[in-house]
């Protein structure tokens, strides 16, 4: 009776433990924010918040971004280096985009990243969630 007792609740245990692991990987996400465009000397200053809850510290990632003018057409595509992404933790990262005018850009579209170095492969595309705090639609 023992022996059984003991093999029903270690399977319960697993099941429980499978089922926390699941849970675990589905809300292992990657937070962008676009959160403010503002008008710099060599063209508009965007800043972002990254927030990395995978289930992995990213040592370095870069994002490939297409940038979308007021006549909704691409204006550029551009690589930004957010560096490294601690797990758990939030960090801004701002660039200064050279020749764009902040009051011209409609939308920002992340295409692809095409350096993820810690999480498993396709990780961070595959956790990517996107938001905007402004009137910029942001998409991933």
């Amino acid at each position: 009776m023992t022996v059984r007792f003991v093999a029903v609740a270690a399977g319960m245990m697993t099941a429980v433990s499978s089922v926390c692991q699941a849970q675990d990987a589905a809300t292992a996400k990657l937070d962008i924010e676009l959160n403010a465009l503002a008008p710099s000397q060599k063209g508009c200053m965007m800043t972002f918040i990254a927030e990395n809850n995978l289930q992995a510290p990213i040592n370095k990632i870069s994002f490939e971004l297409a940038f979308f003018n007021d006549k909704n057409a691409v204006d550029r595509i551009t690589v930004l280096d957010f560096r490294d992404l601690p797990q758990g933790k939030k960090r801004v990262r701002q660039f200064d985009m050279p020749n764009v005018k902040c009051e011209t850009v409609t939308r920002i579209i992340i295409n692809d990243t095409p350096v993820c170095d810690g999480p498993a492969a396709g990780e961070c595309m595959k956790g990517l969630v996107t938001r905007s705090q402004i009137s910029v639609l942001f998409e991933g």
